[in-house]
């Protein structure tokens, strides 16, 4: 395999990690450590947490990229051939569900087509009828009198490799913990079941066990079925939500990292600094959110289809193109939604340079760099760290919104604002196409249901008055 390594790869990489070298630093000293134990001992937080890992997981694991190699290069002798195709790693986990294309809709754990056909007969003659699919329920003789059981028994078979799974995981983070700790892996698993922990680890068992449950029956079951159906070309719903995660989770970190710069230095230096310094940055602000958002966005994804047609050598892929719009996505939204942030910083920073200890370090001619860096920033992160997750679901809400406005991410990219937009015109048939929508809105119900979980945990922690108010 020739690996690849899009743009946006590179930045979803490098914000891993920025948060892998946060908690080292975080975890040698106490007082930042002392919220995020608050943290973990909110059962519904660490719920949230178990669910956005498994979304991270499916994002890092489909950030890997590479050109397969074709069948022709493994013969000895000839040269090494690459496909111009971009693969994934989760690419190669769930190939059966890329691999098994139908010809049209096909109902959720389908044996036939949704819509009648025109079918010929062994005597040639013709008739309607619903033509059997080629991969789902294939393996079945007579689907009318056979799936009911073969879904029951493949069902019951996913749900013991769940769970054997689930008890393998549990039982190595009760080992972990019991060696960490110096008691016995008996007394601590009974305490941990029991409840009666700091960390609410009988939650975080019980919402892993319904994630292996459900991971276990796909597993199972979806080499056999369609378990979501199928989209008007035939591709498998279930695929295409899970290939959604990337698109979504990269539009709510990404955006972020473009955000923060612009609404941690230019708040700072205004409410520090006051003024012509806040004037123009107030003025710069308040100018740019007066601006439709839907209107830059649309005027840069105008701009980047003629950047790339004037350039089309540079990006003879689609993945390519594809990978250009979402990280120009990505920048915009960050340019149109740091303003808000911005306006709190702000705020935050005209009440601390207020402060006696911060006038006394300007009176004895501490520097402005070092006054900011050592005594204003650290006494703001709790606002930036309580913003940047509360504004996540926002922005993985918001290209789902933009895609169905087109203008979005390319449609050649698996979004969940593209299934929304593909699906919204299938309403109106008699009978309704429903899945591929309602696998958008669960799977991105769950991802934005999480992060709000996780926000609110955030906020209480990080929050000093709320803090001292639980104090």
């Amino acid at each position: 395999m020739n690996i690849v390594i899009l743009k946006t790869d590179a930045l979803f990489f490098i914000l891993i990690m920025v948060v892998f070298f946060y908690v080292l630093y975080a975890s040698k000293r106490e007082h930042l450590l002392i919220p995020w134990r608050q943290v973990s001992r909110q059962p519904m937080g660490m719920s949230a947490v178990v669910v956005l890992s498994l979304y991270v997981t499916v994002a890092v694991f489909d950030s890997l990229h590479f050109h397969p190699r074709l069948p022709s290069a493994t013969d000895s002798g000839s040269p090494i051939q690459y496909s111009s195709e971009v693969m994934s790693v989760f690419d190669l986990l769930v190939g059966p569900m890329k691999r098994r294309v139908e010809k049209t809709y096909s109902a959720p754990f389908a044996a036939h087509a949704f819509a009648k056909e025109t079918i010929t007969l062994a005597d040639g003659s013709t008739r309607r009828g619903y033509l059997r699919l080629t991969h789902g329920a294939a393996h079945l003789r007579d689907p009318a009198n056979e799936r009911a059981a073969d879904l029951l028994g493949k069902s019951a078979k996913g749900f013991l490799f769940g769970l054997l799974a689930w008890l393998c995981i549990v039982t190595g983070i009760v080992t972990w913990c019991a060696r960490r700790l110096g008691v016995p892996f008996r007394n601590l698993s009974a305490s941990m079941f029991a409840g009666e922990t700091a960390t609410p680890w009988r939650t975080i068992f019980g919402t892993l066990a319904v994630c292996a449950v459900v991971i276990g029956f796909c597993v199972s079951v979806a080499p056999y079925y369609h378990i979501l159906g199928t989209d008007k070309v035939g591709n498998d719903v279930l695929y295409q939500a899970l290939k959604s995660i990337r698109t979504g989770l990269l539009i709510g970190t990404l955006t972020t990292l473009v955000m923060l710069p612009f609404a941690l230095l230019l708040g700072i230096a205004a409410g520090y600094f006051r003024g012509w310094i806040d004037d123009a940055i107030q003025y710069l602000y308040t100018t740019l959110s007066s601006i439709p958002g839907v209107l830059l966005i649309a005027a840069a994804a105008l701009m980047l289809e003629v950047h790339m047609s004037k350039h089309a050598a540079d990006y003879t892929s689609l993945a390519a193109r594809a990978d250009l719009r979402l990280l120009a996505l990505c920048t915009i939204l960050g340019v149109t939604t740091w303003t808000s942030l911005c306006r709190y910083l702000r705020g935050e920073a005209l009440k601390l340079r207020e402060i006696d200890y911060i006038g006394a370090a300007r009176a004895f001619g501490v520097p402005h760099l070092s006054i900011i860096t050592r005594h204003i920033m650290p006494n703001i992160m709790h606002i930036v760290m309580i913003s940047m997750v509360l504004d996540f679901s926002g922005l993985v809400l918001a290209e789902a919104a933009l895609t169905y406005i087109d203008i979005g991410v390319d449609p050649s990219m698996e979004s969940w604002g593209g299934m929304i937009n593909s699906a919204r015109l299938e309403l109106a048939r008699e009978p309704v196409v429903w899945w591929s929508l309602l696998a958008a809105f669960v799977f991105m119900f769950a991802l934005v249901l999480a992060a709000n979980i996780f926000a609110d945990a955030v906020r209480d922690a990080f929050d000093p008055r709320l803090r001292e108010s639980n104090g």
